[in-house]
C-alpha cells in the first residue's frame, strides 16, 4: 500500500493504520476538487476501510455541492473521520458540515491532534476485531 501521495489540494500519509489527509494552505473546495480528493484518497485505500484524520485548518472555504459530495461519496472506505480544526473558520466549517450533511460514519471535530487520534484508534483495522 502506498504510504504517501499528494495532489493539488491535499497530501495523504498512512501512519499507524490511520490515513492523515492534510489540505494545502488556503484552498477553496468546489465539486471538482472534492471529486479529485475522494478519488485519490480511495485509490490509496486499495480496498481497505480506514479511519481518517482530516486536517482542515488551512481550508479557506467549501461550497454546498462539495460538502454534499464529501459527506456521501467521501465516506467510501472510511471507518471514522476526525477533523483537525482551529478556532473560528475551520471549526465553524466542520461543525456546519457535520450538522447539515449527516455523514454516515462516526465524525467529530478536534482542536488537538492527540485527541483526534485517540478517537480514531479504535477504528484501526485489527483492533477490537475490526477487519
Amino acid at each position: 500500500m502506498c504510504r504517501y501521495f499528494e495532489n493539488d489540494y491535499s497530501s495523504y500519509r498512512l501512519e499507524g493504520g490511520i490515513l492523515h489527509v492534510t489540505y494545502h494552505n488556503r484552498i477553496y473546495i468546489d465539486l471538482d476538487a472534492a471529486i479529485r480528493i475522494v478519488d485519490d484518497r480511495i485509490a490509496l485505500h486499495e480496498g481497505r476501510a480506514l479511519p481518517v484524520l482530516c486536517d482542515v485548518r488551512s481550508v479557506a472555504g467549501i461550497n454546498k455541492p462539495a460538502r454534499h459530495y464529501l459527506a456521501i461519496e467521501g465516506s467510501t472506505l472510511i471507518r471514522a473521520v476526525a477533523f483537525l480544526v482551529e478556532p473560528a473558520v475551520s471549526e465553524a466549517m466542520s461543525q456546519f458540515y457535520i450538522r447539515t450533511s449527516y455523514p454516515p460514519i462516526p465524525t467529530r471535530s478536534f482542536k488537538k491532534k492527540e485527541e483526534a487520534l485517540k478517537f480514531l484508534r479504535p477504528f484501526v483495522e485489527g483492533k477490537d476485531g475490526l477487519k
